[in-house]
């Protein structure tokens, strides 16, 4: 007979290798079945390196690897010195509004990539109200695809770099002042290292953004041609799955790159405040603040502008010979036959992904943190876990297509439903997913599980009655997360839909292929409206939950 602790011990072992079954199905056997489809011809015929030869003498495809690179590297080098002149503005200064300018700086999250390249046509394409900017140039191509990236990546580097922003510690500044430094001197000296990491996770998180994002070259690219266009291209377009196969993991190359850099970034970072640290706390200064105000001011008016283009499209009836406003965007059955069927499914899915999502990644983040030996087995599994943060998800939903609809998986009968979208979506977003939920649980002393074993409480009696209370606005933020990524994803699911399965974000790139991009913004909007709702849902449940929950944090 075992005692419980042991009971207790061997329980989650077993869940511990239940969730590395779960995740080799879901991460590793799919990318294993991809690698290994790249060497074989369409009849499944073992043919070496032949793919990849005939990828490098193809001049075009190769073309798009190049294409992919420089424009990541501009998009890129645009992104992060206006989201660090935004974030030093909001957490470096006592200007006006800064909770709005905050608001507005996070907007593009709630929106798919699409909705800003649908935009920007209203703004510079051929019947564009405001083409005369581009001077002659296009916007069909790299300066689309650029200024719709900026937009779609600058809450992502904005909140990297907040983050590094807002630690800091005031004897340093102090230090520097008494020493006689100028406040450029301090800037370079103190301000800067103080934030290089945050810089360089802010560079690579917006690289692989850009490398892997399929909406906005879809949209917006014509005739340029980049590596996640290039997949659909031969997949969709030409059912050359085994080159498929090749581009998909070439498009993983960068990511993996940008991944490995990071991680090696993170190691190397060491902790910027001690338990002497004094808060940095700044000082008005006028000049400053009304320069900062005003790029703040400026960087949101773009924000707004292209989101309110989008909003003004779909209301329009017909751009621009017809301004007169109307409804029948929204009757979605006039440009796609799912009608809003397809925004119904994008909220079933949300709310799959969101519930059993948090519910899988909760419970494998508490078995990797809390569990008593089984290293070797809790590696594994964290290490799986950090697999989807350097996977695109168009290489994922292409690895889908290849492991669940081989005819010998005896998991194949998923293939085409809604529960390969959900399997496919939860494994796009786990990682960040897990990292919020493992950081939660570091900040629980382990003098709870101590002090519950030597009174003999299980170890599940303790998370459901003291872990998952105090976790449970971290559980909350993850939920948000998986929705609103789920509501807008694209890449991770335009290759697994069926016929009754097609989601909102597939509908809006089949609604501008098919020349409805006025529908195909106001399903973008739509899906705006969902987010941000679901976003004061949060918010409100965020306060709720921190009055029940957390109030021994203010003792």
């Amino acid at each position: 007979m075992f005692k419980r602790f042991d009971t207790d011990a061997i329980f989650q072992r077993l869940a511990l290798l239940a969730v590395a079954a779960f995740l080799i199905v879901v991460l590793a056997l799919p990318l294993g079945t991809l690698f290994e489809k790249s060497f074989r011809d369409r009849d499944g015929v073992w043919v070496g390196l032949a793919n990849w030869v005939r990828y490098l003498e193809t001049p075009s495809l190769v073309g798009s690897l190049w294409n992919t690179i420089w424009v990541s590297a501009l998009a890129t080098a645009i992104v992060v010195p206006l989201a660090f002149v935004y974030a030093y503005a909001l957490t470096r200064t006592t200007m006006r509004w800064r909770g709005l300018f905050r608001a507005v700086g996070l907007v593009p999250i709630l929106a798919p990539s699409l909705l800003p390249a649908i935009s920007l046509i209203y703004l510079f394409g051929n019947q564009g109200f405001a083409r005369w900017m581009l001077m002659g140039e296009t916007v069909y191509g790299p300066i689309g695809i650029v200024i719709a990236q900026v937009f779609y990546c600058f809450p992502h580097a904005f909140l990297i770099l907040a983050t590094a922003l807002s630690i800091a510690d005031k004897r340093h500044y102090e230090a520097a002042s008494v020493l006689g430094a100028g406040q450029t001197r301090i800037f370079l000296t103190v301000t800067l290292p103080g934030v290089k990491y945050g810089l360089v996770s802010a560079f690579f998180v917006v690289f692989t953004l850009v490398a892997t994002d399929f909406g906005i070259p879809k949209v917006i690219g014509g005739r340029f041609n980049v590596l996640a266009t290039d997949i659909y291209k031969q997949v969709v377009g030409q059912q050359n799955f085994e080159m498929g196969a090749v581009v998909g993991m070439v498009l993983l190359l960068p990511a993996m790159l940008a991944f490995a850099v990071d991680r090696w970034v993170a190691k190397r970072q060491v902790a910027l405040l001690t338990a002497r640290a004094v808060p940095y706390e700044p000082k008005p200064n006028a000049i400053r603040d009304r320069a900062l105000f005003a790029f703040c001011a400026l960087i949101a008016a773009c924000i707004l502008t292209l989101l309110g283009v989008a909003v003004w499209a779909s209301f329009i009836q017909y751009w621009p010979w017809n301004t007169a406003l109307t409804l029948r965007h929204y009757v979605f059955s006039n440009a796609d036959a799912s009608g809003w069927e397809a925004y119904w499914n994008s909220l079933q899915m949300s709310a799959l992904v969101a519930t059993f999502g948090t519910a899988a990644i909760g419970v494998g983040a508490w078995l990797v943190e809390k569990t008593k030996g089984a290293g070797i087995l809790r590696g594994a599994v964290h290490l799986l876990a950090m697999i989807p943060l350097a996977v695109p998800g168009l290489v994922l939903g292409i690895a889908y297509i290849f492991f669940f609809n081989a005819p010998s998986n005896p998991l194949g009968f998923v293939y085409g439903t809604m529960a390969i979208l959900v399997l496919n979506t939860i494994a796009h977003f786990y990682t960040v997913a897990h990292l919020t939920s493992l950081q939660a649980l570091k900040q629980m002393d382990p003098e709870f599980e101590s002090v519950s074993a030597s009174l003999k409480v299980s170890v599940w009696r303790t998370a459901w009655r003291v872990t998952l209370p105090v976790a449970s606005p971290a559980a909350l933020d993850v939920w948000f997360y998986m929705f609103v990524n789920s509501m807008t994803t694209v890449s991770a699911v335009v290759f697994l839909y069926g016929p009754f399965t097609k989601l909102a974000s597939v509908s809006i790139v089949n609604m501008d292929e098919a020349g409805f991009t006025a529908s195909a913004a106001a399903m973008g909007v739509v899906v705006v409206l969902t987010s941000g709702f679901a976003k004061i849902l949060h918010s409100l449940l965020a306060a709720y939950l921190a009055k029940r929950t957390q109030a021994w944090r203010a003792r």
